[in-house]
């Protein structure tokens, strides 16, 4: 965090670095108060460069050539014609020899970069008591209504003709799924976790998205997750999610982000 200083003066050392952890009341800085920056001597400023004016001059009268006394010309002998040496032929052994470059492993889901950045003392100690209250205190869920009648006239159109073209059922989970990713690309910070020591100190931003879905089978809910939803469309996130449903033998599906809980 920023700190003032007490009064104006010119700072001659600094006692701690940035980033440094202080407690209240310890000295930051050695401060001279009072005063002005010091005037810059003209004097010596201007002496340099009168110095290379003078230089200049000497360096201009002594590159000036002196006249040559005249001479009688003379015929001069006919120039021959020098034909060029023919350039040297490249061995093949001069030639480095060039190393295979080593395979390069990609990820199958697509990108999947991450930027970390450490928090402030001050962000940190927001996080710890925001989880405090949230280990502590009760939670509210709220409710928004949203209308989806466009979504469900959209569906109704559409999905017999993706049904016969793909072999994919139209839900609505890829409209949500991909509403989600569409709103982390605005807002990278709902896409973030906390990770670190005691409690997390380090805010994760990803680069990429995965979505997970949660499944009811017989024996309970399982949430496997969509990796990469950035990457596909509606048609694509439907058929990994009935790809999902398939392998775990699920008969419904309900939504969830995996990316909003850290470690998930």
């Amino acid at each position: 965090m920023a700190v003032n200083a007490p009064e104006a003066g010119t700072i001659k050392e600094f006692l701690v670095k940035e980033e440094d952890t202080v407690t209240v009341g310890q000295d930051l800085v050695l401060l001279e108060p009072g005063g002005e920056p010091a005037p810059r001597d003209e004097s010596a400023s201007s002496a340099p460069a009168e110095t290379a004016e003078s230089s200049t001059q000497t360096e201009s009268s002594q590159s000036e050539p002196a006249p040559e006394p005249a001479q009688e010309k003379q015929p001069e002998p006919p120039k021959r014609e020098e034909k060029p040496a023919p350039p040297p032929k490249e061995t093949k052994a001069s030639s480095p020899k060039k190393e295979p470059e080593p395979p390069k492993t990609e990820s199958p889901y697509g990108s999947r970069d991450e930027r970390r950045v450490k928090m402030n003392r001050m962000r940190l100690r927001i996080a710890e008591r925001l989880k405090q209250s949230q280990n502590t205190a009760a939670a509210l869920t709220t409710f928004n209504e949203v209308d989806m009648s466009s979504l469900m006239e959209l569906r109704k159109l559409y999905k017999d003709d993706i049904l016969k073209k793909t072999g994919v059922k139209l839900g609505f989970m890829s409209a949500f799924s991909r509403a989600c990713v569409l709103a982390m690309r605005d807002i990278p910070a709902v896409n973030a976790s906390i990770e670190g020591p005691n409690g997390g100190d380090t805010i994760v931003y990803r680069d990429y998205v995965d979505i997970s879905v949660a499944v009811a089978t017989e024996k309970g809910l399982v949430t496997p997750v969509v990796r990469n939803a950035e990457t596909m469309d509606l048609v694509g996130i439907e058929r990994v999610i009935a790809g999902l449903g398939k392998k775990v033998g699920g008969d419904m599906v309900t939504f969830g982000l995996a990316n909003l809980i850290p470690g998930s």
